[in-house]
């Protein structure tokens, strides 16, 4: 929930912001999202790097190498979250950012399942670790929207061959 909110809250002050300031390429709505999500996705990164430990009881009863597994998914985070912010990286890095949510779900499953402490040393409430399975679907969409992508965009034109 804490993501969501900053999520919410980049969004809103850069899109503000920009209307008081009448700066054009963010005044649609999903533009700062962009930037919103950019920001969140570097910090959150950034945490998963400072105290991976803090994060890694997540998975260690599904995978080995708990704690190597975050630091991958900190410096994917900084590095998906970065590549959304240009023109030449944004497709890319949004596909990969969505599918590294899906990937993270099985760690939230955990976490509700086996009642464990949220992540940032929340109580288990139940209501609470289950509830944060509700908003990876929304962050898949948020990401989607805001980086302007098209399901198309993963499949082959025409003029590209397609290697089997």
């Amino acid at each position: 929930m804490a993501f969501f909110s900053g999520l919410i809250s980049f969004t809103l002050f850069i899109w503000l912001i920009s209307k008081l300031f009448k700066k054009n390429s963010f005044q649609n709505f999903w533009n700062a999202g962009r930037v919103g999500a950019s920001i969140m996705f570097v910090m959150i990164g950034v945490m998963h790097l400072v105290k991976p430990e803090a994060l890694a009881y997540m998975v260690e009863s599904l995978f080995p190498f708990a704690t190597e597994l975050v630091i991958i998914s900190g410096v994917t985070e900084i590095l998906f979250g970065l590549g959304l912010l240009w023109n030449k990286t944004r497709t890319i890095s949004a596909w990969l950012l969505i599918i590294q949510l899906i990937l993270m779900l099985p760690a939230n499953i955990n976490v509700a399942v086996n009642n464990l402490a949220a992540p940032g040393g929340l109580p288990p409430a139940s209501w609470y670790t289950w509830s944060r399975l509700l908003f990876q679907p929304v962050y898949i969409y948020w990401v989607y929207k805001a980086a302007s992508l098209d399901w198309k965009s993963i499949l082959p034109t025409k003029k590209e061959k397609v290697l089997i």
